[in-house]
């Protein structure tokens, strides 16, 4: 198979994260361990630490709008008109029919179902109070159709349900839609609005996998040995992706190249992660990509802080990068905690920087570090200085067993 033509590139991002609303700011931040997990206190739960994300909600669409909409929406519409900024694109570059967005979500809906039975409790569970909004507020494909009418998108838009690899997946929808010719320019990324449902905190605390900590930034823990679970998270990370040869007619910066991804199914359990299956989704997006593991100068790893999920992924990264001695490896949730769906696109912005600086930001909050998550070149609590970034790999997997791998290279003419 061969994914290297036609070429795609990644020419615009926009970002929302705990601990930044722009890319700048938000590589800054990761670069110095600036964490931007805080307590938060939920209805019907109690308080419990959670990534929370402040930035300009009204920039690109009106407060009467957002209320309409949804938080997932207002949280990509922001995004997806920041990376066209950043791209230097406007929508009429680009024949609005031949645009494509694909967003990548773990859930959609819950938070607004919350909402509204928690609004009608207020007036005896009396139904004549439910909002008529709820149907388009909960559709699936809600967020990436509230990214097309904000900007005039006629092409085709979609969610990926595809759990915590929902990000990298969208991404690797967006490379196959474009290189089968259906879309000329998309818009793709994730987004998460988990930290409003009560129901995620609950299933994850009675899961035993809701992090703990008396010092909410220190509660996302990935390989410490006193890790004690996920820490959830809101955020959102969209992408401007272009065929090479039209984002160099018009002199586009380039973030990267698109060259690799590889999906697959544990075919296992429904939460416990399986290393054998995470490491065959490595090799096969290598293969794609025509790499062998010791051409990989960055791994950021998808490690949650759980237990067994983190033992796991580093087993699968010990089995296929052991013979690659200048591979860095680092986590990205350490410091701004697990964006779920948005999880696989935000950390690999993070670290695309790396391309230009060769610094590979750190994992915080390892004090401890686990024997079964010992891995060689894991950069932890301070940057690192590489000789070169030119090829990063990005590892997502989630719940009832799906695994996603995206790898991306350093543009080279």
């Amino acid at each position: 198979m061969d994914t290297l033509s036609p070429r795609i590139v990644i020419t615009g991002l926009g970002l929302v994260a705990p601990n930044a609303d722009n890319l700048t700011d938000f590589r800054h931040n990761l670069l110095h361990g600036i964490s931007g997990i805080q307590e938060i206190d939920l209805r019907y739960f109690g308080k419990a630490p959670a990534g929370i994300c402040t930035f300009p909600e009204t920039k690109h669409r009106k407060k009467k709008e957002n209320n309409r909409g949804t938080r997932a929406g207002c949280l990509g519409v922001y995004c997806a008109h920041e990376a066209l900024a950043d791209a230097g694109l406007t929508i009429s570059t680009y024949e609005p029919s031949l645009i494509g967005v694909y967003i990548g979500l773990t859930e959609h809906g819950t938070v607004e179902t919350e909402n509204e039975i928690y609004n009608i409790s207020q007036y005896n569970y009396d139904v004549n109070y439910w909002t008529h909004h709820h149907n388009p507020r909960t559709v699936l494909n809600n967020p990436a159709g509230e990214i097309t009418m904000s900007l005039g998108i006629t092409g085709p838009h979609y969610t990926i349900g595809a759990a915590c690899a929902a990000g990298n997946a969208s991404l690797i929808q967006a490379v196959q839609m474009l290189r089968l010719g259906e879309v000329e320019m998309a818009l793709a990324g994730g987004i998460s609005e988990s930290t409003g449902s009560f129901g995620i905190f609950a299933s994850f605390k009675a899961q035993g996998a809701l992090a703990e900590a008396e010092d909410p930034r220190m509660a996302c823990r990935p390989f410490d040995l006193s890790r004690n679970g996920i820490v959830v998270s809101e955020g959102a990370c969209i992408y401007v992706l272009e065929h090479l040869d039209k984002a160099l007619a018009r002199n586009a910066r380039i973030y990267g190249e698109m060259i690799g991804y590889a999906m697959n199914s544990d075919a296992r359990d429904f939460v416990l992660p399986y290393g054998v299956r995470q490491a065959e989704c490595m090799r096969l997006a290598l293969r794609r990509a025509n790499l062998q593991p010791e051409d990989i100068d960055l791994v950021n790893t998808h490690a949650t802080g759980t237990k067994q999920g983190d033992i796991e992924e580093c087993k699968a990264i010990r089995e296929v990068f052991s013979g690659s001695p200048k591979t860095y490896i680092n986590n990205t949730k350490s410091i701004i905690g697990h964006a779920m769906g948005a999880a696989g696109v935000l950390e690999l912005a993070g670290n695309l920087p790396s391309f230009n600086d060769n610094l590979v930001h750190p994992t915080i909050n390892v004090t401890d570090l686990d024997p079964e998550c010992r891995l060689d070149n894991l950069v932890l609590n301070e940057p690192v200085e590489a000789d070169a970034i030119n090829v990063i790999l990005n590892n997502s997997f989630g719940m009832v067993g799906i695994n996603s791998t995206v790898i991306v290279k350093k543009y080279d003419e």
